[in-house]
């Protein structure tokens, strides 16, 4: 993509994105696009794979690219480090996980350089976040959403991800402000 047509693009969406959080008339089937929008221009100059590997063997690295995880591009998967398959988790084992993460839509109106990073990883005295796998019965799973657990599908405990998780699955307090996220997350396995 050539400098001036990314920079229109760059443009157009941040208008669309700003036009999103700042419009309290829009349907919610119209935010639901504008939100769409945001993934997309977040993830316009990366590799993404729409779907998962037949071998289900994911490329690792801070360059590996973003894997479509969902049928409804609710999540996407980009495995920065894995410990393997044969360590994912079972289901109702309590999962640990440290986050940081940020709003799509702030980095689509603010950009790279002014976005606000919330989360525990970088600060231990921060609460433990944890949920159940697989066990959306229990509040201490389903506040997260599904978004976060989905990448447990494709990594092992002690794995670190990002991923990009739209409203739909995402904190069950949140999914009215419409509003996609950004994850940065580490797994980690109970040590009892």
């Amino acid at each position: 993509m050539n400098l001036k047509f990314k920079f229109v693009l760059l443009s157009l969406v941040a208008v669309v994105c700003c036009t999103s959080s700042c419009s309290d008339n829009k349907s919610y089937a119209e935010q639901l696009a504008d939100e769409r929008v945001a993934v997309n221009l977040f993830l316009a100059g990366k590799k993404v794979i729409n779907e998962i590997p037949a071998d289900s063997i994911l490329q690792t690295g801070k360059d590996a690219p973003y894997y479509r995880i969902d049928e409804n591009g609710n999540v996407y998967l980009q495995v920065i480090s894995n410990t393997g398959l044969d360590q994912r988790p079972k289901t109702d084992e309590l999962i640990y996980f440290r986050y940081m993460r940020f709003n799509i839509v702030d980095w689509c109106v603010n950009g790279e350089d002014d976005i606000t990073l919330v989360g525990n990883m970088n600060d231990m005295n921060n609460p433990t976040t944890y949920f159940l796998y697989d066990n959306y019965s229990v509040d201490v799973s389903s506040q997260y959403g599904e978004g976060i657990q989905l990448p447990l599908k494709f990594v092992g405990m002690g794995s670190e991800v990002n991923v990009i998780i739209r409203s739909q699955v995402g904190i069950s307090d949140e999914i009215a402000d419409v509003q996609p996220y950004h994850w940065h997350i580490r797994y980690y396995r109970s040590k009892v």
